[in-house]
């Protein structure tokens, strides 16, 4: 069963606040839950203000760059007119894979939040942190956690009904 993002979203938080924002992304996340693909949802924030947001469409449209961070990122560059972000956060419901994380890298992101780890592709800190590799002379600011419970459960059930729908095949 599918479920409705509202239900597993914390209802009170301050606007303008990193639960406000990634609540923002989880909603993106359940819309990519509901397209059945991977659920992971990001927005871009410039002063306190959504400029972008993206799910994942990796599957829906066969592309190897349909990665929520990656859509996003694009759009936000578009609305300033930039492939610098040097003044703009990031929150995504999933840890950033080594494609993302380096994207994020490129743009010098001041800032990134994301709510559950990825231990099998995760490149700020479950495999590696990239912004703590030799050399890189860019360090965002990085939060984890913040509505890790709601990102996980959502991912969990969206496998778990993938799992149901290949059994019953």
């Amino acid at each position: 069963m599918k479920q409705d993002v509202e239900n597993v979203i914390k209802s009170h938080t301050e606007p303008n606040s990193d639960e406000y924002f990634m609540q923002e992304a989880l909603k993106e996340a359940n819309l990519a839950y509901l397209e059945n693909e991977v659920p992971v949802g990001c927005v871009v924030v410039r002063n306190n203000t959504i400029i972008a947001r993206s799910h994942n469409t990796r599957d829906k449209e066969e592309d190897i760059f349909g990665h929520a961070e990656i859509k996003a990122l694009k759009e936000a560059s578009s609305q300033i007119g930039s492939w610098i972000l040097d003044d703009v956060s990031v929150y995504v419901t999933l840890e950033p894979c080594f494609m993302c994380a380096g994207a994020l890298l490129q743009a010098r992101v001041k800032k990134i939040v994301f709510a559950a780890s990825e231990p099998k592709h995760g490149a700020i800190g479950s495999i590696t942190n990239i912004f703590e590799l030799p050399n890189i002379n860019h360090h965002p600011e990085i939060i984890k956690g913040i509505n890790e419970i709601e990102a996980s459960t959502l991912l969990k059930q969206f496998f778990k009904d993938l799992r149901e729908k290949r059994k019953s095949k």
